[in-house]
């Protein structure tokens, strides 16, 4: 059964992750905006695979839904401790950090409020009629049956469906339908019944047990991610006599960069250096920055190696193992012993040496894709050349500026895509293209350090002149006027001129190595 919607909104979001939610609970106050979100999923569920008691999110708490837009927001993180009665304990806590199941929690009571979610909608496809979009959606019942479709018209998209985890290519040849996919199957292979899984790290907790029984684990990739399962199971492992296996092919077992020099890096000065590089430069740079968002607390690291040492007491030999420079080369089961035979290659020796695990947790991140309900928008979506989204320094997609992009930008945008502090800046941005003008003001310079060439720093090695450091300037990249989807904000011209003037800096880097981002929206960039 169709049931056909003739009312037009002014925003569509597709996506209920923590940015989507975002814009949700920033747009519920503003009378001139009328918006609808859908998500395939029944409620709000924010890495449940990965809520292992005591954990905590890696970015303060400012960094919620809606703080760093509108601090006054009744949606704040503040609020929700107020109304749980938990603000004092909060404060008598003194940390910063909130538990990651609290988070999970709080955008659930934030969800609760909102009646512009749709739940157990599954967007097929997305169409366009003059300038008006209309979103077909089928609706499910609790045990995922199809039950109806639903159509939504909108003048405005908004893409929030987020990221999607990532096996490395040697471990996806042993999974069947749903590998990969969060709250999907473990992996299986022919005859696997008596096999121990091959898991994302998004699927931790439903399989924790099944790892602890097949006898030896093996962990693949790091990140925080990766080490808050390697430090979940190592106690129980070894009180079971389970060797358990920690492999990365990164250089060490890195922890993240965290000084207020770097975090600078989240702002908007630093995204508009990014956005201007050439796409060959900000691919080279996005590896190297795999230290700021793509490595552990360092309060972990730490307490990692105290523990080992606490149970390596009286010269106890464990059996586990810490491999870096170890790259997963391949991967195939034993039928006859129901391990998993792997190779991995040392990237500083380039020799292969094999190991044999009883089940593998995949650690190796989660990749931005573009949605198949976009299709019949054909050419209207940009895509760059090697398919992904083209997101304009507006976060838009089209010429016409009105498809609007949630964490699928960081390609483009750099740090500050996956990062939750930043969220909140993204959806100002939206909302005043949508609006039209500034409903949460927009903070377009807040880091003390210049990114790129000053303007006026001559090549001929002459001085800057009084004041460079606080203009920038057009040196080598092209400028973001030259981007068809640069519209102008009507009311904020002087907003849109700062975009314009930003693509305008020059740098070089050399190589490095590639690693997946791992649970990106848990971290600070």
């Amino acid at each position: 059964m169709s049931t056909p919607e003739t009312h037009i909104h002014d925003i569509v979001g597709i996506g209920i992750g923590p940015f989507g939610l975002g814009l949700a609970a920033l747009s519920d106050p503003l009378p001139d905006v009328d918006a609808v979100f859908l998500d395939q999923r029944e409620e709000f569920r924010w890495h449940p695979g990965m809520m292992i008691e005591g954990a905590t999110v890696q970015v303060p708490f400012l960094a919620d839904l809606v703080t760093m837009a509108d601090p006054t927001s009744r949606f704040s993180f503040l609020q929700f401790l107020k109304d749980r009665g938990r603000l004092y304990p909060f404060y008598i806590r003194e940390s910063f950090y909130p538990l990651r199941a609290e988070f999970d929690e709080y955008c659930r009571w934030v969800a609760a409020q909102l009646d512009t979610l749709r739940w157990n909608r599954t967007v097929t496809s997305v169409t366009r009629d003059n300038d008006i979009y209309t979103v077909t959606a089928e609706v499910a019942d609790q045990t995922g049956q199809t039950l109806s479709t639903e159509s939504y018209r909108a003048r405005h998209l908004v893409l929030g469906v987020g990221t999607s985890p990532v096996l490395p290519p040697a471990l996806q040849g042993l999974g069947a339908e749903g590998v990969g996919v969060e709250g999907g199957r473990a992996a299986r292979g022919v005859g696997a019944e008596d096999a121990g899984p091959v898991i994302h790290t998004s699927q931790y907790l439903d399989h924790r047990e099944a790892l602890l029984e097949s006898g030896s684990i093996t962990i693949v990739g790091s990140g925080q991610s990766a080490a808050e399962i390697y430090r979940d199971l190592i106690d129980e492992a070894e009180a079971r006599k389970v060797r358990l296996d920690w492999v990365t092919r990164s250089p060490r077992f890195f922890p993240m960069e965290y000084t207020k020099l770097t975090l600078e890096m989240t702002s908007p000065e630093y995204t508009d250096y990014f956005r201007a590089l050439p796409d060959d430069l900000r691919e080279q740079l996005g590896r190297e920055q795999r230290t700021l968002y793509k490595g552990i607390s360092a309060e972990l690291v730490d307490d990692i190696h105290d523990t080992l040492y606490r149970l390596s007491r009286g010269g106890r030999k464990l059996r586990t193992h810490l491999l870096a420079e170890s790259e997963l080369i391949s991967a195939e089961r034993d039928v006859s012993s129901g391990d998993y035979a792997l190779r991995f290659r040392n990237t500083a020796l380039d020799n292969c040496f094999d190991r044999r695990s009883g089940s593998v947790v995949s650690a190796t991140g989660y990749k931005s894709q573009v949605p198949d309900f976009l299709a019949p928008l054909g050419d209207e979506v940009r895509l760059d050349a090697k398919g992904r989204l083209d997101v304009s320094r507006h976060y838009t997609v089209n010429d016409t500026g009105t498809i609007h992009v949630l964490n699928g930008e960081e390609h483009t945008h750099g740090v500050t895509a996956p990062d939750l502090g930043f969220g909140p800046w993204r959806a100002s941005v939206v909302l005043s293209h949508v609006t039209g003008r500034e409903p949460y003001p927009i903070e377009k310079t807040i880091a003390f350090q210049t990114f790129g060439i000053p303007e006026g720093a001559a090549d001929d090695g002459g001085v800057l002149d009084e004041g460079a450091l606080d203009r920038v300037t057009a040196d080598t990249a092209t400028p973001d006027s030259a981007d068809p989807d640069a519209a102008p904000l009507n009311s904020q011209d002087d907003f849109d001129s700062h975009f314009a003037d930003s693509d305008s800096y020059s740098i070089s880097y050399s190589d490095s190595d590639s690693q997946p981002a791992d649970d990106r929206e848990m971290t600070h960039v």
